[in-house]
């Protein structure tokens, strides 16, 4: 089960007793401010939770799987997710 936006906004709202569209708005808000972050090129370190990392990838060959053919990927960038050791625990991942 995955969990959205709206599970998200819920928990708030059973957690803080704000408007149900309140609780809606401060995630909102708050993965708003992340979005914003990492395409800054901004790391986001999330205390007990992890730290989502912007990171670069060169340009490199590949293949397309239909004909075969070969083809350069453009260079990019990426963001990549580490979880605390806090989370890694409650994981069971020692």
């Amino acid at each position: 089960m995955s969990v959205t936006k709206d599970d998200l906004a819920e928990s708030v709202w059973n957690v803080t007793g704000f408007a149900k569209e309140r609780s809606k708005d401060l995630v909102e808000s708050t993965l708003e401010l992340i979005k914003e972050t990492l395409a800054s090129g901004e790391d986001v370190l999330i205390s007990g939770f992890g730290k989502f990392e912007v990171g670069e990838k060169s340009s490199r060959r590949g293949r397309n799987p239909q004909t075969g053919g070969e083809l350069t990927l453009d260079a990019r960038r990426v963001v990549t997710f580490k979880c605390s050791s806090v989370l890694r625990g409650k994981l069971g991942e020692g």
